[in-house]
């Protein structure tokens, strides 16, 4: 799932980012409100964080500009204050939920999957690539519809690479979505995993849908 952050506190910002691509979100993120405003109409994301108090445009005003422009995506508010009426406006602005700083990780991430989970009982979250399937809200994967066993390493790295399937993602890319920006481990890592990967979900199969580019990075091609 694709969530946008707009939190203008950086370093803030960027732990939010870690903590989440660490739960197999993928992140974008900004720091302005006005900025905020085109990338949530341009882009396609399923829940946005949303700081109330930004440069250009307060939380309330995003909110209030994407709902009138008939963005529904689900908006999770951050908000420095408890007070009724700040709260209140920024519900009535179109936010779905908000949460007081300072909060923990943990509860940030429960807020988020159950306002995920209300604006989309319907849904069923998962990604397919050909017989390969992804059950984002389990996070288990199957190939013509049997179990594979992966390490959650393995699913977040499957899993990035099914969200852009026959674009090849450089190895930089996935070091940083999945192993995160702060990541000062050996970079061979990514190669490693992706061994890992193929033995698992192509090899069994007799089929080759994880590739290599020489010199750009890997690909996950259809496969049946």
């Amino acid at each position: 799932m694709k969530l946008l952050i707009v939190e203008d506190e950086t370093q803030l910002a960027a732990s939010l980012r870690a903590g989440l691509v660490a739960e197999g979100f993928d992140i974008d993120l900004c720091h302005d409100g006005g900025e905020a405003v085109w990338q949530a109409t341009t882009g396609a994301y399923d829940a946005i964080v949303l700081d109330l108090m930004l440069p250009s445009l307060s939380g309330a005003q995003v909110v209030a500009r994407l709902r009138q422009r008939g963005v529904l995506t689900p908006v999770l508010m951050l908000t420095a204050t408890s007070d009724d009426a700040t709260i209140a406006a920024t519900l009535d602005a179109g936010a779905d939920d908000y949460l007081t700083k300072p909060f923990g990780f943990v509860v940030l991430l429960a807020r988020l999957r159950a306002l995920l989970r209300r604006t989309a009982p319907d849904v069923v979250p998962r990604l397919e690539v050909g017989s390969l399937m992804l059950d984002l809200e389990r996070m288990q994967a199957t190939r013509r519809g049997e179990l594979l066993t992966l390490t959650p390493r393995e699913t977040r790295l499957l899993e990035r690479l099914m969200r852009t399937p026959d674009v090849v993602v450089s190895k930089q890319e996935l070091l940083d979505d999945v192993w995160g920006e702060g990541f000062d481990g050996p970079t061979n890592v990514v190669e490693v995993y992706v061994g890992y990967l193929r033995r698992k979900i192509d090899s069994p199969y007799g089929v080759s849908s994880l590739r290599t580019v020489r010199g750009f990075g890997y690909v996950l091609h259809a496969a049946e």
